[in-house]
Parts: C-alpha cells; sequence; structure tokens
C-alpha cells in the first residue's frame, strides 16, 4: 500500500509493505516493512522484514533496519545498522553505529529510549538498554545499561607512542 503525496524515486524496490502519507523513498529497499506519514528514507537504505519506521523520522543513507521499531521524530541518518532494537521517539542515532544482536546462537534485542542521543560510531552489544534522554559517547562499545539522563561512555584513553611509525619503518627498510 503506498499512501497520498509519496514520492518513490528511481531505483527504489518496495514489497509486500505499507507506505503512510507523506513518504519520500529514494532508492531504496523496503520488504515487508511500515513506514508511517512524512518520513524520508534513503538513499541506499534497507528496510528489511518487521521493520516500523515512526511519523516524521528521517532514514538516511545506507542505514539498515532489521525487525526493529523506531519511534516518531526519530533520525538513523546514515552508515547504521538497527536490528532487533527499539528506538524511542525522538532518539538520534549517530552515523556507524551498530547493534551487535547475535551471539552466535541467540539474537538479543536493544532498547533505546525516548529523546537519548547515540554517539557516532558506537557498538550497542545486545541485549542492552539505553535510557531515556540518555547519552553515548562517540566511539563507544556500550555492553552495559546507561540509566535514563547518563552518559555512557566505553572507550580507551588514547595513548600515543612518540616515533613508533618512524621506527617502523626503519625496521622494514632492514628486511631482506
Amino acid at each position: 500500500k503506498i499512501g497520498a503525496r509519496c514520492v518513490l524515486g528511481p531505483h527504489s524496490y518496495i514489497r509486500d509493505s505499507e507506505f503512510a502519507d507523506d513518504v519520500s523513498f529514494m532508492m531504496s529497499r523496503a520488504w515487508q516493512a511500515r513506514v508511517d506519514k512524512g518520513v524520508s528514507v534513503g538513499p541506499f537504505a534497507n528496510l528489511r522484514p518487521e521493520a516500523i519506521v515512526g511519523a516524521d523520522s528521517i532514514i538516511g543513507s545506507f542505514v539498515e533496519l532489521k525487525k526493529s521499531v523506531l519511534g516518531q521524530e526519530t533520525h538513523v541518518c546514515h552508515l547504521t545498522y538497527i536490528g532487533d532494537a527499539f528506538v524511542g521517539d525522538r532518539a538520534n542515532v549517530g552515523g556507524g553505529t551498530i547493534t551487535c544482536n547475535f551471539d552466535g546462537e541467540r539474537k538479543h534485542q536493544t532498547f533505546i529510549g525516548p529523546d537519548s542521543f547515540i554517539g557516532s560510531n558506537n557498538t550497542l552489544v545486545a541485549p542492552v538498554s539505553i535510557g531515556e534522554g540518555a547519552f553515548t559517547a562517540a566511539g563507544s562499545t556500550i555492553t552495559e545499561n546507561v540509566p535514563t539522563d547518563a552518559l555512557g561512555v566505553a572507550r580507551e584513553r588514547q595513548v600515543n607512542k612518540e616515533g613508533w611509525a618512524a621506527a617502523r619503518r626503519k625496521a622494514k627498510r632492514k628486511q631482506p
């Protein structure tokens, strides 16, 4: 089903899906997905089975959703995988973020609360919950729940090894 005033761009593939009114869908794929009113998708997004995108949300370039629910006014703008997850209203998921939903035997869920902010290049290792209004710092690998209104930081401190690159180049020149 395609609602009124939808714009479906070239190179789009839509199968067994439902789009509400005023959806913009550009050079992307949707298969057994539901896209609510006023959503913008693409380019190069992939909405896999059981993806539900809430009204007025943005799904940007190279975003993949699988068996996930996104709330209203939620932004997942680029280079992101969201699988087996619930993302609340008005959340923002930074570029390069992935939900690690499979442990080799079973799938696990990720919960991202409303009004939360997921920093760029985050890895959310399920099962994990990000509380309402919480933030995660860029470059974090989140393996524990982040409480409401908290900041989750999970990364090592940077260490600079002075002269390391020059020593490496010198050692390589000496090899036969």
